[in-house]
């Protein structure tokens, strides 16, 4: 199965760059080569496993997300989630929002349905950010809570439940 993991924020705010620590992470355990700002997207043809980094989901992302079959986003959150860890299916869905630089997974999916008919199942794995400063390291909390979305993804790309 064609599985596109994409993780997006900024990794010099603190907690808002989980997602790249996560892919990081997950790219080493893999043994695949890490994605950086110069490349972006690394596919292993093998696994069928596309790993994705952004600062930020753009439109033209549809057209990678309508390549795969399953799409996990990774992203931070500030605490408009109630769980630390959350961990949500997705349906492809328009979202406006009043900000012209905001897009949503739901949304990236909903564009990949409508500009090439394709409608890939999609994940949302969220972290909880507990500090926003300049810095490239993660709060010791959210350095857990990657380590734990680390397992979780893994169990989700073998198509396991977590424990």
């Amino acid at each position: 199965m064609k599985t596109l993991i994409l993780g997006y924020g900024n990794p010099d705010r603190q907690d808002d760059g989980v997602a790249w620590t996560i892919i990081q992470s997950l790219a080493a355990r893999l043994s695949l080569t890490i994605p950086s700002l110069d490349e972006p997207v690394v596919a292993d043809g093998k696994a069928d496993l596309t790993l994705a980094v952004a600062l930020q989901l753009l439109p033209e992302m549809a057209e990678l997300v309508a390549a795969h079959e399953r799409v996990c986003f990774v992203d931070a959150h500030t605490g408009r989630v109630p769980q630390d860890l959350s961990v949500e299916k997705l349906d492809a869905q328009f979202q406006s929002s009043p900000f012209t630089h905001h897009l949503t997974p739901q949304t990236c999916l909903s564009l990949a349905q409508s500009l090439y008919s394709k409608t890939p199942g999609g994940l949302l794995v969220s972290v909880r950010g507990y500090e926003f400063g300049f810095s490239n390291d993660l709060s010791p909390r959210t350095r857990e809570l990657a380590d734990q979305a680390v397992e979780h993804i893994s169990y989700w790309l073998e198509e396991r439940e977590h424990p």
